[in-house]
């Protein structure tokens, strides 16, 4: 099978790493194509960025349509774009955040997020919201670096994220911990080992989830909600999204 992994951001060295993790864990009869963008930012960190990436994440979907793609995992951690992308297509679409924290929910309790900046706070909340699992996620937690210092600095990233871990445990009676980047997926393993609990990176976890749902021949519901979107003609910037 083929899974599409879209790194939303346009930085091709996170992509690169967020491949690696995609290919540590999928099976040998599996092909990952890992792809940015051609246009968004270099880092989602705001509504502002998550937006503007959306058009270049539903771009990649629409391609795959003539790659042969079998499932889509769409890698940053606030799903941008997901329910849309789910329109454009019948194959499987799964974020990571989504991912990381249905597979948390089969394994613990209660658990926390450690993610980047602080203002990212309250847009993984509302997710977390979304998709109904505030009585299971006790805290998101953050730190005071940004989605790329993880890329340049990997050794200050870990220590922040074991730092943050273990205030997760002990102070949240978090029982796994979930990581709010896809950036972070190279630091889970050794997390895990570092801190006792469940460490989720949610690159890996939408993966396995894909495999999966393609193994049992389900697609993507079209009987409503996410029907294709009603053709229409789109004006400057967005034109090329109309209806032909």
């Amino acid at each position: 099978m083929k899974i599409k992994v879209i790194n939303p951001n346009t930085t091709w060295e996170m992509t690169k790493g967020i491949e690696h993790a995609a290919k540590s864990v999928a099976r040998t009869d599996t092909e990952i194509i890992a792809v940015s963008p051609a246009m968004g930012p270099v880092s989602i960190e705001s509504y502002y960025d998550e937006y503007l990436a959306i058009p270049g994440v539903i771009q990649e979907v629409q391609k795959g349509a003539h790659e042969g793609i079998d499932a889509y995992v769409i890698a940053c951690y606030g799903d941008p774009g997901l329910q849309a992308a789910r329109e454009v297509t019948q194959a499987p679409v799964i974020g990571i955040a989504e991912a990381s924290m249905y597979m948390a929910s089969m394994l613990a309790a209660r658990f926390s997020i450690v993610t980047v900046l602080p203002r990212i706070k309250t847009m993984l909340e509302e997710l977390v919201s979304s998709y109904g699992m505030d009585h299971r996620i006790v805290n998101v937690r953050t730190t005071p670096m940004c989605v790329l210092d993880f890329e340049r600095d990997p050794e200050a990233g870990m220590r922040m994220l074991a730092e943050e871990g273990r205030r997760a445990i002990v102070e949240d009676h978090a029982e796994a911990i979930l990581l709010g980047c896809a950036g972070m997926a190279e630091f889970a393993n050794n997390l895990e080992k570092e801190l006792g609990v469940p460490v989720i990176d949610g690159v890996v976890a939408a993966v396995k989830f894909a495999e999966a749902i393609v193994d049992l021949g389900k697609t993507t519901s079209k009987l409503k909600t996410y029907l294709p979107p009603e053709k229409k003609a789109f004006i400057g910037m967005l034109s090329s999204f109309g209806s032909k």
